[in-house]
């Protein structure tokens, strides 16, 4: 199917930015603002000449880009198409962040930090920590100048003396939290969910209200069991997917018990699927129902 869509804004040709870098931008606003699904055939070159009053070889290097830049295919005696999103990944079941897994696929992840400051935490989180003295550090995540993920994260300020956003721009908070504090992720729990995008979330990542994102929350510990990080991030669903690692070798007995048991917290501070977090889980248990024997009329 072909496209007949006009230009999104006449160029400016007082502007010091090249024709062929004006008309490279107008199309790759129609193709990241959905007005050109994948699949659409561009117009044709003599078109895109009338369009935009330019010569065919500033169409051919504005084209030549969005091919670079992976937007655009362009197969040999075929005129050129919307190409399909590209899919990033990320593993879930992985302590390391999503800056260091982009990293080792040689994926240029950008972070802009939004807000790093004390904050009052909700309940959740204040019991996490054990303490309401927190830090509230707010990131946008993007590749190659396309918003990707939106980060909130919760810290414990006390243990991160004079941390700041100047120390988060564009680089991973992990290898902040190692390097500048001696401090490295260990064991976790991640949950995943799908989620509609609030106002809020439509407008960092451009996507518009009620989109489908996929959210990973986590709590995760450092390397001496100590609570590090309570995070949310919620990621743009066409543009990430989750893989996951499934072999009999990695499959763990994980006890979880309410909240309410006493001995739940110190059971919860064992390496989930050790032997030792099953014993603790058991003890936990039999003295519970130790209590309510004890409580109960009659026993």
């Amino acid at each position: 199917m072909a496209s007949s869509a006009e230009p999104a804004a006449p160029l400016d040709r007082s502007s010091g930015d090249p024709l062929h870098a004006q008309v490279a931008q107008a199309l790759r606003r129609d193709i990241r603002g959905h007005q050109w699904a994948p699949g659409t055939m561009l117009p044709s070159e003599a078109a895109l000449c009338r369009q935009f009053g330019v010569a065919r070889s500033v169409v051919r290097q504005a084209l030549a880009a969005l091919v670079a830049e992976g937007l655009i295919r362009r197969d040999p005696g075929r005129a050129p198409t919307v190409a399909p999103p590209l899919e990033h990944r990320r593993m879930v079941q992985r302590s390391t962040g999503l800056f260091e897994q982009f990293a080792h696929t040689g994926t240029a992840l950008l972070t802009r930090v939004l807000r790093c400051e004390p904050a009052a935490p909700p309940p959740e989180v204040a019991a996490f920590f054990g303490s309401g003295d927190t830090l509230l550090l707010e990131r946008l995540r993007r590749v190659d100048d396309e918003p990707l993920a939106f980060v909130r994260t919760w810290l414990p300020r006390a243990r991160l003396p004079g941390l700041c956003a100047d120390h988060l721009q564009d680089t991973s908070l992990h290898r902040t939290l190692a390097q500048g504090f001696g401090l490295h992720p260990g064991r976790g729990r991640n949950r995943i969910r799908a989620v509609g995008a609030d106002a809020v979330l439509a407008g960092a990542l451009q996507v518009p209200a009620g989109s489908p994102l996929l959210m990973l929350e986590g709590q995760g510990f450092d390397q001496y069991g100590q609570p590090l990080e309570w995070f949310t991030t919620w990621h743009r669903a066409e543009k990430l997917v989750f893989d996951v690692d499934v072999s009999p070798a990695g499959e763990q007995i994980h006890a979880a018990l309410p909240d309410a048991v006493p001995g739940g917290p110190a059971a919860a501070a064992q390496p989930a699927g050790s032997l030792e977090s099953v014993e603790a889980a058991l003890d936990a248990a039999l003295e519970a129902v130790r209590r309510l024997r004890r409580g109960a009329p009659g026993a």
